[in-house]
């Protein structure tokens, strides 16, 4: 291939609370359930894809992508769904791009942006900011950032945004399409979104 190896890898890890406990990426979103939108946006835009979960793994792995775990004990939240990528993929050089699986919208062009950037400003990581805001869930990140990110987690950080301002980065727009990053938290969310393509 002409271009990095790709893997895409849904966050689905977490634990729901604003959903009653949900786990979101199961919650049925017109018939289906949001994980399977997520991948089905994710899907052309990368050589493969990957599932963090650490509830229901048994469901996720219905759809026949390798599902992880985090290796973090305490959900501590989506930098440890980027850690157990890493960690699946090995020494692979590539790329991860993380979207969490509330968000059914996920831009189709997503990674082509992301990368176009990374590459244009020799960044080892890409994250999106929308309607003038940061969506630092949204992010590609270059395999050779896993030791930092491994440290990082270790020493018990975890926050996303800050550990991407320790690494070399690019802040990508995507002002032209906010309702893309648009995420699905409650049940009125989830009535309010249903049937809706952005």
């Amino acid at each position: 291939m002409s271009h990095p190896r790709i893997s895409g890898l849904v966050l689905a890890g977490g634990l729901g609370r604003r959903m009653g406990g949900a786990d979101k990426g199961l919650v049925m979103l017109d018939g289906r359930p949001m994980v399977d939108h997520v991948l089905a946006r994710l899907h052309p835009q990368v050589d493969a894809l990957l599932i963090n979960a650490n509830r229901n793994t048994e469901v996720y792995s219905r759809f026949r992508i390798p599902v992880l775990t985090d290796r973090h004990s305490g959900f501590v939240g989506p930098l440890a769904g980027l850690d157990a990528g890493f960690a699946h993929l090995g020494k692979a050089d590539g790329w991860v791009v993380t979207c969490p699986c509330d968000s059914p919208f996920v831009p189709r062009d997503l990674v082509a942006r992301l990368l176009d950037a990374a590459e244009a400003e020799d960044a080892d990581v890409a994250i999106v900011r929308s309607d003038d805001q940061l969506q630092p869930v949204f992010l590609l990140a270059h395999t050779r950032t896993a030791a930092a990110l491994h440290a990082y987690l270790a020493a018990g950080e975890r926050k996303i945004d800050r550990w991407v301002f320790t690494q070399k980065h690019v802040i990508v727009d995507f002002d032209d399409c906010p309702e893309a990053f648009a995420n699905i938290n409650t049940a009125d969310e989830l009535a309010q979104h249903g049937r809706t393509t952005p």
